[in-house]
């Protein structure tokens, strides 16, 4: 009898905190969606499209390689008390695809690049998915990704609909005009010029969208080493070519472009670094270049001014 009762109290006290905790949050106004994002990309283009509506938690900043990403007990912690976790996807958050794989079962885990049309991706036969995953640098793809933002937001959140659709279209003209510049920007450099050798293979698409031969002296990940070789080979190709500038990444290390250059300076020939690109991440929070559009913008103003 003495157990019995200690039970019924038990359960009247958990019963009563659960109260007290739903009027909490009933005096606090309507919960938002808690989401997790992982590229700095990916938190913007959430940021955008969720508006007030949201709280965004991005895992990775300014600078950070998501090739080479460890989850922390603490990214660990805010994915579980996610609503929606979006990410990238195409196995460019390589270490972390065995952490999503393990929530799928419990979370709206979305994988952006998932939902692209496979046959417009570019392939691989030395990454994980067969695919390049940097997929960014095609702003149609970009588009993509926002609508499906919209369409994850609106089916969790169907009372704020109106307003995520509003942001969606908003966005979406603001990365039409985006286009419209950088296309004019770059027909100022003519075609010959347009070479483009990076730390590594992240502008791919980029190149394909805006007739650019890309050469990456890594490979797709950052988790490949550029050997003497590699060094060796693309130095001939700068001089073949009277390539007149190189450029580093924010988020790759610089000295194998310094390698790149110094083994074309042994060959009697100059050549410059032309800025540091953004890559696998946007630059600083509170700049231009910390948003998407911004450092779309930056890159190819860098680019086309250093190749001139």
């Amino acid at each position: 009898m003495k157990i019995i009762k200690i039970i019924t109290l038990s359960v009247l006290i958990m019963v009563a905190f659960i109260s007290c905790k739903n009027e909490r949050k009933d005096a606090d106004g309507p919960q938002k969606l808690k989401i997790v994002t992982t590229t700095s990309m990916i938190t913007d283009l959430v940021k955008n499209i969720g508006g007030d509506h949201i709280e965004v938690q991005g895992l990775m900043g300014a600078g950070v390689d998501p090739h080479l990403y460890k989850a922390s007990e603490g990214d660990v912690s805010k994915l579980y008390k996610a609503d929606i976790i979006f990410y990238s996807g195409l196995h460019l958050e390589g270490k972390l695809v065995e952490v999503f794989e393990k929530m799928e079962s419990t979370k709206t885990t979305i994988g952006l690049g998932e939902f692209l049309p496979k046959g417009e991706l570019i392939g691989s036969d030395y990454f994980a998915s067969n695919y390049d995953p940097h997929v960014w640098f095609n702003i149609e793809f970009f588009k993509k990704f926002a609508e499906k933002v919209t369409e994850t937001l609106v089916e969790k959140d169907p009372k704020n609909a109106a307003a995520y659709i509003e942001n969606e279209e908003t966005y979406l003209q603001q990365l039409t005009l985006l286009e419209t510049e950088v296309k004019a920007k770059i027909e100022t450099l003519p075609k010959e010029k347009r070479i483009l050798v990076t730390a590594h293979d992240a502008f791919n698409y980029f190149g394909k969208a805006y007739d650019f031969n890309v050469v990456g002296l890594q490979g797709l990940s950052t988790a490949t080493e550029a050997g003497v070789q590699d060094v060796q080979r693309i130095s001939q190709f700068i001089i073949d070519n009277n390539v007149k500038a190189i450029f580093v990444e924010s988020s790759v290390p610089r000295r194998t472009i310094e390698a790149l250059q110094k083994s074309v300076q042994s060959k009697g020939q100059d050549v410059k670094i032309g800025g540091s690109l953004f890559s696998d991440a946007l630059g600083n929070p509170d700049t231009k270049e910390g948003t998407y559009i911004g450092m779309f913008t930056y890159n190819v103003n860098t680019i086309v001014n250093s190749l001139q």
